[in-house]
């Protein structure tokens, strides 16, 4: 009986550290790639426009940002 009480007692705290670790870890990973790769700006849907081949309103911009947020 006391063998199964060690038993799960360290599985409990084996899935503790896991999580613990896997959380941490995983964490810092998207942190790198959101420095990385940022996000779409305001700044690139301008570019993107401009390349198109066409000068975007302040509310395009606004629109296509609002429909990407979604």
């Amino acid at each position: 009986m006391n063998m199964f009480w060690a038993s799960i007692s360290s599985l409990v705290v084996g899935l503790l550290i896991g999580g613990g670790l896997g959380f941490y870890f995983t964490r810092r990973t998207f942190e790198k790639q959101m420095k990385e790769n940022p996000p779409v700006s305001e700044k690139m849907i301008r570019a993107m426009f401009m390349q198109m081949g066409r000068k975007p309103s302040e509310s395009q911009i606004r629109a296509v940002m609002k429909s990407m947020g979604q």
